[in-house]
């Protein structure tokens, strides 16, 4: 079967190419998306890669999702000036937090 597959892939092959009018670049559209140079530490790689292969999503986009999720002002971690400030507006007036 493999070898089938093989020779119709040869068949459909042509000797030459045209590419004239052909252009560089990625063959993928990359709007919205700026590439850069990331150094991870090899075991938060590996984390996020395993995460990817049991979720089914790429580990870029997981490295997205994670950075978009700490960064949004909704889903951000709680800080003590964060919590400090709830408290304020909570509380009846006249009460301190430290």
């Amino acid at each position: 079967m493999k070898d089938a597959l093989i020779k119709n892939k040869k068949a459909k092959m042509k000797n030459e190419y045209d590419f004239y009018d052909g252009v560089r670049g990625s063959v993928l559209s990359t709007n919205g998306k700026t590439q850069i140079t990331l150094f991870l530490d090899d075991d938060l790689l590996a984390m996020l890669r395993e995460q990817a292969a049991q979720t089914g999503k790429g580990y870029q986009t997981l490295i997205n999702d994670t950075l978009r999720n700490n960064l949004s002002p909704d889903t951000a971690p709680l800080t003590v000036a964060t919590l400090r400030q709830i408290l304020r507006e909570v509380l009846p007036t006249g009460m301190s937090v430290k």
